[in-house]
């Protein structure tokens, strides 16, 4: 798509001249019925993904082109991850396991390394949403924890009901949370990435359903309040509703998500929903359209619920009608009133070489990054 020059120039105008100022607020995000606020007033969550800032041996200079080109869309918040287990150490980690005993990575390679992320992002005026563990393999995730307590193979649904497993987990989400806890860079704490009954090994108990999973997110979300009331706290999941009478996955429970269920509790600040129509085999009476739907329903839940939702993920690529489906989902969010946005996934070409492209990343100077800029202007408007 190309970009008429007008409307280039006007959506460069006005994120320039709606840019927050340098200096990050040192206030928290706070959620305001279905809206985010930051020092009282309306907080625009927009924005992208980028798991891997941390993760990826980035020099402090490149972590601030990334910040910066997220930044120059008009973004105001990043997810990202905020695990990494590993049985042998190399690169950069979080968590290295030993049998069935874990040690969290202090070093330079760990934690240090994300105080550079967290600073990074700071001087870039960007919050981040840090996700702290992973329902697939990638990173390591659930059933390394599953694995080394329990032995390989075992279920990946134990993870959300075995109490030893849940306790190492709580030690772990302990040490991000106290770590972290008076910083305000962090927008919240997420509690995995894409949680379902089913993970990357497809080993299962057969007795997982939406309530063992929303049991577990009542239980985790509750533990974090426990430790942190300065920060916001969200699921993660990918917004599988559980409608009676459902035929179609990801309306009908079958994934153990409830979004309704879990939006409902507590101590769960704000929903989240992950949006990929091609992937998931959803393209009646077409992707753009399903998606859009999707969309909606959230929206609805939104209201419902008087909780913020974001859709924190989304993504097709570009020889499936890329660019006409994100206007189409942009404008979806901004028209029905959905609480913010970020795309998956953030871009940079940095002097070691651009950064993972999974054929859905959006680097600089195309045309769907400038789209970011108009949309991102739409929605800080709006607000």
């Amino acid at each position: 798509m190309k970009l008429k020059a007008s409307l280039l120039t006007l959506a460069l105008a006005i994120v320039s001249f709606s840019k927050p100022v340098a200096r990050q607020s040192t206030s928290f995000v706070q959620a305001d019925g279905q809206g985010l606020t930051l020092d009282g007033q309306p907080y625009t969550v927009f924005g992208s993904n980028s798991y891997w800032v941390g993760l990826t041996g980035l020099t402090t200079d490149e972590m601030d082109v990334t910040f910066k080109d997220i930044a120059e869309t008009g973004g105001t918040t990043v997810r990202t991850w905020g695990f990494n287990e590993v049985t042998s150490a190399s690169g950069d980690y979080y968590q290295l396991w030993n049998g069935s005993t874990p040690t969290v990575n202090y070093g330079s390679t760990g934690l240090e390394n994300f105080d550079n992320v967290v600073a990074s992002a700071k001087a870039n005026n960007i919050r981040l949403i840090v996700t702290l563990t992973n329902n697939w393999s990638n990173y390591g995730g659930m059933d390394v924890y599953v694995d080394q307590i329990l032995g390989e193979g075992q279920p990946h649904d134990y993870f959300y009901s075995n109490p030893e497993v849940i306790a190492a987990f709580q030690n772990y989400v302990k040490v991000w949370v106290e770590r972290y806890i008076d910083e305000p860079t962090i927008f919240g704490w997420e509690l995995a990435n894409e949680p379902r009954c089913t993970g990357s090994t497809n080993a299962t108990s057969g007795t997982c359903t939406t309530t063992t999973i929303t049991d577990w997110v009542k239980t985790m979300s509750n533990y974090i309040k426990s430790l942190d009331s300065n920060h916001l706290v969200g699921l993660g999941d990918e917004g599988w509703f559980n409608l009676a009478n459902s035929t179609d996955y990801a309306y009908d429970g079958s994934q153990g998500v409830d979004f309704d269920a879990n939006l409902a509790i507590d101590t769960i600040d704000f929903g989240t929903f992950h949006l990929y129509p091609y992937t998931w085999d959803e393209e009646t009476p077409s992707a753009m359209i399903w998606g859009q739907e999707w969309i909606e329903n959230h929206r609805s839940a939104q209201a419902t619920y008087n909780k913020p939702v974001l859709m924190e993920e989304f993504g097709v690529f570009a020889d499936q009608n890329q660019t006409t489906t994100y206007e189409n989902w942009y404008s979806t969010v901004i028209d029905c009133g959905l609480s913010g946005v970020l795309i998956w996934q953030a871009g940079s070409n940095l002097t070691s070489g651009p950064t993972p492209n999974d054929g859905f990343t959006i680097y600089p100077n195309t045309p769907v990054y400038y789209l970011e800029m108009w949309y991102s202007a739409l929605l800080r408007a709006k607000n």
